[in-house]
């Protein structure tokens, strides 16, 4: 939850270049980000795997007009909407990326070469084939937006009883450097989506943030069993509200579209 997913950058800039917003070399550029090279495994007419570019356009003849995501965690198939070999890849990534218009959906598998300090990362996506039905569980981004300011609320008023790192002073000074950097690196989402989106998105982030800062810095003041059960109890509904509103954040652009027609 700290960075953006690659899933994200993937449908997020897939669908700028599917609407004709963006180049294909501005495309590929902000999805890679500082990965060494992604490559496309598995795309029906090739027999060995493929760049973004050729990727992206053979995926458009084959009828895609657009990019979800599934970020899927244990027992929470989100986004996800089969069949069962597709959703078992995705949930082992922890996400994926599902055309809209083409029964198609891609999975990370991410591997790193390299000596300490110079270390690179390559991504094969894996193009599958999937079902085409309505994903799991997203929500839409008035809804999203709603379930996040609340869970926000409550998981810092339990958390700040119970004295867990992550929900003082201290945290709030990182998420703020956090922010920074990433006004500084990067565009929250690509072009061609709403402001309410965006957002959307850069709320998810901040509580995913102060999810991963309360787990990091072990369990503060919550020594007994019943005060860390009361902590598990109070992050574990607020992750999962961050992960649907980053899919409603990122899937709104087709979900548009679809309302549209």
């Amino acid at each position: 939850m700290l960075s953006e997913p690659r899933s994200g950058r993937l449908a997020a800039w897939g669908n700028a270049l599917l609407a004709g917003l963006v180049s294909p070399d501005d495309a590929v550029l902000a999805i890679v980000g500082e990965d060494a090279v992604h490559r496309v495994e598995g795309l029906p007419g090739e027999s060995a795997p493929v760049g973004l570019t050729l990727a992206l356009g053979r995926l458009r003849t084959l009828g895609a007009t657009g990019l979800r995501v599934a970020l899927p965690a244990p027992g929470h198939p989100l986004g996800l909407s089969g069949p069962p070999e597709f959703n078992a890849r995705a949930m082992e990534a922890e996400e994926a990326v599902i055309c809209h218009g083409a029964a198609f959906g891609l999975v990370p598998e991410v591997s790193e070469a390299g000596p300490t300090g110079d270390v690179h990362v390559e991504v094969v996506w894996h193009v599958l084939p999937v079902r085409e039905a309505p994903p799991a569980d997203v929500p839409s981004l008035g809804e999203a937006e709603r379930e996040l300011a609340e869970a926000l609320r409550d998981a810092t008023e339990v958390l700040s009883k119970l004295d867990v790192a992550g929900s003082g002073p201290v945290a709030e000074a990182a998420i703020d450097a956090y922010r920074a950097r990433a006004e500084r690196g990067r565009e929250v989402l690509a072009p061609g989506y709403p402001p309410r989106a965006v957002r959307v998105l850069e709320l998810a982030q901040r509580v995913g943030l102060l999810i991963s800062l309360a787990y990091e810095n072990g369990h503060g003041a919550a020594v007994s069993a019943s005060e860390m059960a009361a902590r598990s109890l109070a992050l574990g509904p607020v992750e999962r509200t961050a992960r649907r509103a980053q899919v409603a954040a990122y899937n709104s652009v087709v979900e548009e579209r679809e309302r549209g027609r």
